[in-house]
């Protein structure tokens, strides 16, 4: 179960978070969310724990617990929306009983333009 944990102090490091988490059931995987520029802390990471149990323990016992100056918000992770399916590729070539023409192609002479 996949936790999005926020109001931690910045400059925690990754396996401090994960030693709070632990007590309540087994981190999988954490992530940190960190500018890409400056790497500095956005202040709120995400979590996946291993099982459901474990996921409502931590935030049942650590949702709304002061930290530092700032105070812990667990929540579980909203899922991502479903990605859209990618567009059928279209081909603007004519095909055989493609593109209609108001002329047969027999007629048809591309005229180039006069180089000045």
């Amino acid at each position: 179960m996949k936790l999005f944990v926020g109001g931690f102090p910045l400059d925690i490091a990754e396996i401090e978070l994960v030693k709070i988490f632990n007590s309540y059931g087994t981190v999988n995987t954490i992530k940190i969310v960190r500018d890409k520029k400056t790497r500095k802390c956005k202040g709120y990471a995400f979590l996946e724990m291993t099982d459901q149990a474990g996921a409502d323990r931590a935030i049942e016992g650590l949702d709304g617990t002061p930290m530092g100056d700032r105070v812990l918000s667990v929540k579980q992770a909203a899922d991502k929306p479903a990605a859209k399916p990618p567009m059928p590729q279209r081909s603007f070539r004519p095909q055989q009983g493609g593109y209609a023409s108001p002329r047969p192609e027999k007629d048809f002479v591309a005229k180039k333009r006069p180089r000045i």
